[in-house]
């Protein structure tokens, strides 16, 4: 019999789950295909394929699951609806699944549904459902169940306690090139940079933004780079509790930007994203009263990396006068 290959689309949740969805799928005997990073045809794929409306990071979801369409059997596609009690998650992934094999009909698409709010035991049920499609064993598929969050939180506590971004552990993790940073020992701003992982770390998407930052002399605070304890403090602070599944990304982590020693916050939404724009709005908020400069880059397919990066210079412009500002008024009352 041959080895089943899944197919894994480089993008959405990929940046959060990969680890844990390539140990699952290869502790039950099966080769994972993962698609190439974002291109400029990737997207006129997908977004020849969906309704003008729907937003940006689905449209590139949907080039990835075409560009793996003839090169593996299933394609992995899964409706997590929540990951906590009571936290819900966003539209786009509860119908996932549904708007993949709507848009794609060519490709073989494998579905499952996470639910962490209907208990441990449904969860286990649905774990075992997508198992099944590789062994009957169910002590198989609870071993493969175990090794996959295991290897999650070795992905997570990677990227925290050796302050890396998901980038730099999924790149080793595949053996890709190891991408140089530049030396930012001694940096003249420092900056938060916010957002969810799929906007943040495609690089096709934001046009290489923190990369642009870091050749500038900025050093970036990533979510990844909180702990939980403080991002968990962050968000009990400002909305006392997370409505939304990933809302760590966003108002944990810009909460915490905002109340420590940054420079400034920027952050990136995807257009026409409903929870986001919700997000962002009381992040804006929050900035102008703890005085902080704050930029949001709304990002979909017709953005301009001229207009892009002429926002980013004109940010960095007015934290650089700031801090002169503050420079000149700290030398004068030493001289006094």
């Amino acid at each position: 019999m041959a080895t089943p290959r899944i197919g894994i689309p480089r993008a959405l949740l990929y940046y959060e789950y990969f680890p844990m969805w390539k140990t699952f799928f290869e502790y039950l005997g099966s080769e994972v295909v993962l698609s190439p990073p974002t291109t400029s045809r990737m997207l006129a794929s997908g977004s020849s394929r969906v309704v003008a409306e729907t937003c940006l990071p689905v449209k590139v979801f949907i080039g990835h699951v075409l560009s793996l369409a003839d090169k593996c059997d299933y394609i992995f596609v899964p409706a997590i609806r929540s990951m906590e009690e009571k936290i819900h998650n966003c539209s786009k992934f509860l119908g996932l699944p549904d708007m993949t094999k709507a848009a794609a009909p060519e490709a073989h698409i494998l579905e499952a549904d996470i639910d962490v709010d209907k208990g441990k035991r449904q969860l286990y049920l649905d774990v075992y459902k997508m198992g099944r499609h590789f062994t009957w064993n169910p002590f198989k598929i609870k071993k493969a169940a175990e090794a996959t969050w295991q290897a999650h939180q070795a992905y997570l506590a990677k990227m925290l306690t050796h302050s890396k971004t998901p980038l730099q552990v999924l790149g080793e993790m595949l053996g890709e090139p190891e991408r140089k940073e530049k030396d930012n020992s001694n940096p003249w701003a420092r900056v938060g940079l916010i957002g969810h992982p799929y906007l943040l770390y495609d690089e096709y998407v934001n046009y290489r933004l923190f990369t642009r930052l870091e050749d500038l002399g900025v050093e970036i605070l990533f979510p990844e780079k909180i702990k939980k304890e403080d991002n968990d403090a962050a968000i009990a602070k400002l909305v006392e509790k997370a409505y939304w599944t990933y809302e760590g990304e966003v108002i944990g982590a810009g909460g915490y930007c905002l109340d420590n020693e940054v420079d400034g916050v920027i952050a990136l939404a995807a257009f026409g994203c409903g929870p986001d724009s919700m997000m962002m709005d009381l992040l804006q908020r929050y900035a102008k009263r703890q005085r902080k400069p704050f930029m949001l880059l709304t990002l979909d397919e017709h953005t301009s990396e001229t207009g892009l990066l002429t926002r980013l210079e004109a940010f960095l412009d007015m934290i650089y006068r700031r801090k002169a500002v503050r420079n000149n008024v700290a030398a004068g009352l030493k001289t006094r």
